[in-house]
Parts: C-alpha cells; sequence; structure tokens
C-alpha cells in the first residue's frame, strides 16, 4: 500500500503508543472507519495462542 510519508509516520506513532505493529494499526483503524459508517464485519478469526493441548497416549 502507498502512503504519503508522513501519514506513515503518524501510523507509526499511533502504533507504538498502542503497542501494536503498523499493520494492525491500519487494521484496526480500518475497521474502525467502517463501524462509524455502519459497515458490518464478523470478527476476525484469530489462532488460538499458548501450546496445544497434551495428547494422551495409549488412548485413554
Amino acid at each position: 500500500m502507498r502512503l504519503d510519508p508522513a501519514l506513515h509516520a503518524a501510523i507509526e506513532r499511533s502504533a507504538a503508543s498502542d503497542l501494536r505493529s503498523v499493520n494492525a494499526q491500519v487494521e484496526c483503524l480500518l475497521r474502525e472507519a467502517l463501524a462509524r459508517r455502519g459497515v458490518k464485519l464478523a470478527e476476525p478469526v484469530r489462532p488460538k495462542r499458548g501450546r496445544p493441548p497434551k495428547v494422551q497416549e495409549g488412548g485413554e
């Protein structure tokens, strides 16, 4: 995506203050803007964090 350098710098500062990456900040800002316009989106599918559950050996 091509952005004005000043706009990109502002997004970087905003992302840093929210402890997000620039990509996550752009996504958040876009979702907020669409919500204000009444556009409904499905919740994003986020992968589960942490260790996968332990698999029991022996079929129990």
